[in-house]
C-alpha cells in the first residue's frame, strides 16, 4: 500500500520568500555596528596609554624640586594628573623631556609656579571625543541593540517592518507531495475540490463554458478535521506553488503593516501563478468589523481585512491564483468576506463518519506493527465523534502502551487502553478505592450496563469497567453502536434516559440510598429530556414548538453560554413539568428493570468488583438470561 504522508507532511522544509540565503551572526548589521564602536573606543584607549608611556611618571616631590630649580618648562593641570614638559632635553632625541605626576592642585602651588615663570594650563581632562562616546554613542547604542533583540524575538523588527517574505512559506517541488489519496474519507469535499484542482490545471476549459473559477474556497469545520491537510492535497494534485500563512501572522503592533504584507502576498503570487494561496485561521483577521463608533474595533485587523477584500476583488480570475481559508468560528467572520465574488465556495469539513474513521485508521496503521487480534473497524465503531488528530493520538497511544507493557506487537488491548485513556483520561492507580466504595461503583455501573442490555433500543454493551480514571470517573459502562446514526427517534431518547439513571436506580435498590456518583448521569439525562421538551417539539402537552432562540452553529465548545429566552413563565414552567416528567419515567422504567432482573444484577456487581473489568461477551454470559427473557 502506498506510504501517506498525512503526519510527516508539517515538518518538512519550506522556502522562505525574499529571503533564500539566511544571515550569520557575523553578517548581522547591528552587530556590526557594535564591533564598530568597540573598536574604536579600544584604540581610543590604546593610544591614550601610549600617550602616557611616553611620559616619564615621577613623584610630586621631585615635581615640587623641579618648579624649584626653575627646571619646568610648561604644565597642563587637570584633575587627573600634572603633565608636562622640563627644560633638558632627551640626549637621544633632543627634545624635551616629558613627566607626569598625581594631580595635587593648590593655591600654593599655583603661586609657586608662577613664581618660577613656569607656563601652566589649567582645564578638566575630559575632552569632546569621550564625552560624545560615553555620553552619546554607547548608550544609545546599547538601547537600539537592546530594543531590535526585543523586537526580533517579538517577530517584528527582526523580520522586517514591511517584509512578508519572511512570513509566507512556500513550499519546495522536490518535498514528497500530498494528494487525495493521503486523505482518507470526505468523499464529498474531495469531490468540491477536484473542480479547483481542474480550474488550476486546465484554466481554458471552464472559460471556454463562459464560466469562471471561483476565487476563493473556504474550509469551515471542527478543529483537527484536516483543513490544511486537504488544501495542500489541492496544491499537490494540481502541481502548482503553494503559499501558506496563518492570519494571526498579519496582525503586528504598527497600524497598516498586515495591509502591506496582504499586498506583498499577491504581488507574490500573481508572479508565480497558476498557485494557491493558503490562509490558515482567517478568522484572526475576517472578524466582523464593528458596527458603531470606534468602540470595539481594531484599526489594525480592520485595516488588514479591507486590504484583503480589495486584493480579492482587484485580481482577475483568469490569473489562476485561488485563495483558501480553513477556520472554525464561521458565525464571526465578516459577511464581505462571504459575498459572492470573494469566498465563492463554503466547503465543511466535518467529523468524519465511521467509515471515514476506519479509513484514517488504516493510513496511520500502514506505520505500525499491528497484532492479528486487532479490528481497526471495531476500533473506529468505539470512536464516534472523533477527528483526525483524535484518531492520531489514539494509534499514538496504543504504540506507547504496547512499548509499556514490552511487547513487540500493538494489540487490541493497547488500542483499548489507548480510546479509555482519550476518553477518561489515564488511569489513577494510586486512587485506590475502599471495599464499601468499590462495592458501590461496581453496583452502578451493573445498574447501566444491565439496563442498557434490556431496553429496546439500547446499544451493546462493549466494555465495562470500575478503575478510577485521573479526571474523577470512577467507572464507566462503553457501548458500541451497530451503526453510524445521524437520527434519534422517541423512543431512543427515552431509552438513553433509563440507561443514564440506570446507575442510580440500582444503588437505591442494592443499597437503599444514593450517592453523589449520579451527578453527571442526572446532568446529561436532564438535559436529553430539555432537548426533546423545548428544541425538538417530542412533547405532547407542548407541541411542536421550539423555545428559546437556538445559538449560530459554533465549532468551538464555549463554557457558560447562554441561551436567548422567547417564552413566557407559564411557559417556561410547562417546560420544567414535562422535563421532570421525561427523567422521572425514564427512573421508574430502571428501577422495574433492575427489579425483574435482580439476580442477574448481583451477580453482575460481584463479577465486576472482582475483575475490575468486564468485556462485552462477559456481560453477555452473565446477563443471557435476564436478556433472553425481556427482550
Amino acid at each position: 500500500m502506498k506510504k501517506t504522508q498525512f503526519q510527516t507532511g508539517r515538518d518538512e522544509p519550506e522556502i522562505e520568500l525574499n529571503n533564500s540565503t539566511k544571515q550569520s551572526f557575523w553578517q548581522n548589521p547591528q552587530f556590526n555596528i557594535l564591533l564598530y564602536l568597540l573598536l574604536i573606543f579600544v584604540l581610543w584607549h590604546f593610544f591614550q596609554g601610549v600617550e602616557q608611556t611616553r611620559r616619564a611618571e615621577i613623584p610630586y616631590s621631585q615635581f615640587l624640586e623641579y618648579v624649584d630649580k626653575q627646571e619646568v618648562a610648561e604644565a597642563l593641570v587637570t584633575d587627573k594628573a600634572i603633565v608636562g614638559t622640563l627644560k633638558e632635553v632627551e640626549p637621544d632625541t633632543g627634545k624635551p623631556k616629558r613627566f607626569v605626576t598625581v594631580p595635587l592642585w593648590n593655591q600654593e602651588l599655583a603661586e609657586k609656579l608662577a613664581q618660577q615663570g613656569v607656563e601652566y594650563t589649567v582645564r578638566s581632562s575630559d575632552n569632546w571625543l569621550s564625552n560624545f562616546l560615553f555620553n552619546w554613542v554607547l548608550p544609545f547604542s546599547f538601547l537600539f541593540l537592546l530594543w531590535s533583540w526585543m523586537a526580533k524575538r517579538m517577530g517584528t523588527m527582526g523580520r522586517g517592518f514591511l517584509n512578508i517574505g519572511n512570513r509566507v512559506r512556500v513550499h519546495p517541488d522536490s518535498r514528497p507531495k500530498v494528494t487525495f489519496d493521503d486523505v482518507a474519507g470526505y468523499e464529498d469535499v474531495k469531490r468540491e475540490l477536484r473542480e479547483t484542482v481542474e480550474f488550476l490545471k486546465h484554466p481554458g476549459r471552464i472559460r471556454k463554458m463562459g464560466a469562471r473559477a471561483p476565487k476563493g474556497v473556504l474550509l469551515v469545520g471542527p478543529p483537527g478535521t484536516g483543513k490544511t491537510l486537504f488544501a495542500r492535497a489541492v496544491a499537490g494534485e494540481a502541481d502548482v506553488p503553494f503559499f501558506n500563512i496563518s492570519g494571526s501572522e498579519f496582525i503586528e503592533m504598527f497600524v497598516g503593516v498586515g495591509a502591506a504584507r496582504v499586498r506583498e502576498m499577491f504581488d507574490e503570487a500573481r508572479q508565480k501563478a497558476p498557485c494557491i494561496i493558503f490562509i490558515d485561521e482567517i478568522d484572526a483577521i475576517g472578524r466582523s468589523r464593528s458596527g458603531g463608533p470606534v468602540m470595539g474595533g481594531h484599526d489594525e485587523r480592520e485595516q488588514t481585512l479591507n486590504q484583503l477584500l480589495t486584493e480579492m476583488d482587484g485580481f482577475d480570475s483568469s490569473t489562476g491564483v485561488v485563495v483558501m481559508a480553513a477556520t472554525n468560528r464561521p458565525e464571526i467572520l465578516d459577511q464581505a468576506l462571504l459575498r459572492s465574488g470573494r469566498f465563492d465556495r463554503r466547503i465543511p469539513v466535518d467529523k468524519p463518519d465511521m467509515k471515514a474513521r476506519e479509513g484514517i485508521l488504516r493510513l496511520y496503521a500502514d506505520k505500525m506493527k499491528l497484532a492479528s487480534d486487532v479490528d481497526l473497524t471495531i476500533v473506529a465503531k468505539r470512536t464516534p465523534g472523533f477527528v483526525g488528530a483524535d484518531l492520531e493520538n489514539i494509534c499514538n497511544e496504543a504504540a506507547i502502551h504496547a512499548l509499556r507493557e514490552n511487547r513487540n506487537e500493538i494489540t487490541m488491548a493497547d488500542f483499548d487502553a489507548a480510546i479509555d485513556r482519550v476518553i477518561a483520561g489515564p488511569e489513577a492507580k494510586q486512587r485506590a478505592l475502599n471495599e464499601s466504595e468499590k462495592h458501590r461503583v461496581a453496583v452502578h455501573e451493573s445498574g447501566h450496563t444491565l439496563v442498557a442490555l434490556v431496553v429496546p433500543t439500547g446499544e451493546p454493551v462493549h466494555r465495562v469497567t470500575i478503575i478510577p480514571r485521573a479526571i474523577g470517573a470512577l467507572g464507566f459502562t462503553l457501548q458500541l453502536p451497530v451503526e453510524e446514526k445521524f437520527l434519534s427517534t422517541t423512543e431512543e431518547m427515552r431509552d438513553q434516559i433509563a440507561i443514564l439513571l440506570g446507575g442510580r436506580a440500582a444503588e437505591e435498590i442494592v443499597l437503599g440510598d444514593i450517592s453523589s456518583g449520579a451527578s453527571n448521569d442526572l446532568e446529561r439525562a436532564t438535559e436529553i429530556a430539555r432537548s426533546m421538551v423545548a428544541r425538538l417539539g417530542m412533547s405532547d402537552k407542548l407541541g411542536p414548538v421550539v423555545y428559546g432562540r437556538q445559538q449560530q452553529l459554533q465549532y468551538l465548545e464555549s463554557a457558560g453560554t447562554m441561551e436567548e429566552r422567547n417564552y413566557s413563565e407559564e411557559t417556561a414552567r410547562a417546560i420544567d413539568a414535562e422535563v421532570r416528567a421525561l427523567v422521572e419515567e425514564g427512573h421508574d422504567r430502571a428501577r422495574e428493570i433492575l427489579r425483574d432482573c435482580r439476580e442477574t444484577l448481583d451477580k453482575l456487581a460481584a463479577e465486576l468488583e472482582q475483575h475490575e473489568t468486564l468485556t462485552g461477551d462477559d456481560v453477555e454470559r452473565i446477563a443471557k438470561g435476564c436478556v433472553a427473557a425481556d427482550k
